[in-house]
């Protein structure tokens, strides 16, 4: 079947408000016809996609899944009628993606004072699938963590990134200087595959509700920091590391320009 994007940003909509009234005001659109596009699109997948009660909207598994692979589905549309009008405007751009807490920034600058002539633009990458922006060409090229799905990627090691154990304030451990793995032991850890958040957001949520611990990048730990968080080195938990990834089928000079300028600066960085 042929998928229909129009009733797919219907759906993402619904999803995200998870009401249908608040989606139809964001959509312009009246409510009674935005449900009848919905009810048609789950005709045409063949599946139930919302539970809909008085006063809210639920996902369904299938709806949860259809949502998860939206996001990419509707970012791989949008880049490429933006690759459409750069070539119609004779437009070079080089789109950057990076993982929470990494910061690409002085590579970029690096690069757009050797190209001037370039556009330059970044896009976060999902910390639990980095290299989906790579897979849907959202972006050129990763400043990425390990692991990822390397399948079909050219890696190019930058460096290494502490962990650090992240907990509530009020934890009995908050108190010390730093821990070893050995002191986390017995500890419930938040951490992937055990439960996957959608974002980290709702992990740090989770860890604040006290749901257990996590082991991050400090990056993530800085870029994320909040008063009723701790953060404490693990002084024998093994580093990440970070790296630049990139099809291994791109060959463009453009791209390869950046991967060069990016590899020094970052690793001087």
């Amino acid at each position: 079947m042929d998928l229909d994007l129009r009733k797919l940003r219907y759906f993402v909509a619904v999803a995200e408000h998870q009401h249908f009234g608040r989606a139809a005001e964001e959509l312009y659109i009246a409510q009674p016809v935005l449900s009848r596009q919905i009810r048609a699109f789950e005709q045409e997948l063949g599946c139930i996609l919302l539970v809909r009660t008085t006063r809210s909207v639920e996902l369904t598994a299938a709806g949860k899944q259809l949502y998860e692979e939206a996001q990419g589905i509707l970012a791989s549309v949008a880049s490429a009628v933006r690759r459409v009008h750069d070539t119609d405007r004779g437009v070079q751009r080089l789109v950057v993606a990076f993982s929470p807490g990494l910061h690409v920034a002085d590579a970029i600058r690096a690069f757009t004072s050797r190209h001037p002539d370039v556009e330059t633009d970044v896009v976060p990458a999902p910390w639990w699938q980095q290299d989906a922006p790579l897979r849907t060409s959202r972006a050129q090229v990763g400043y990425l963590r390990r692991q990822f799905n390397e399948t079909g990627l050219h890696v190019i090691p930058i460096g290494h990134e502490p962990r650090v154990a992240c907990m509530p304030a009020a934890h009995p451990l908050a108190c010390r200087q730093d821990l070893t793995s050995a002191e986390l032991d017995g500890q419930r850890l938040l951490d992937s595959p055990k439960r996957r958040t959608s974002s980290l957001e709702e992990k740090f949520e989770l860890i604040a509700s006290g749901h257990g611990i996590a082991l991050i990048p400090l990056g993530v730990a800085r870029s994320y920091s909040r008063p009723d968080l701790v953060h404490l080195p693990v002084t024998d938990a093994p580093e990440v590391e970070t790296c630049l990834a990139v099809a291994a089928d791109r060959r463009e000079k453009l791209l390869r320009d950046f991967l060069q300028t990016a590899t020094a600066t970052l690793r001087q960085t």
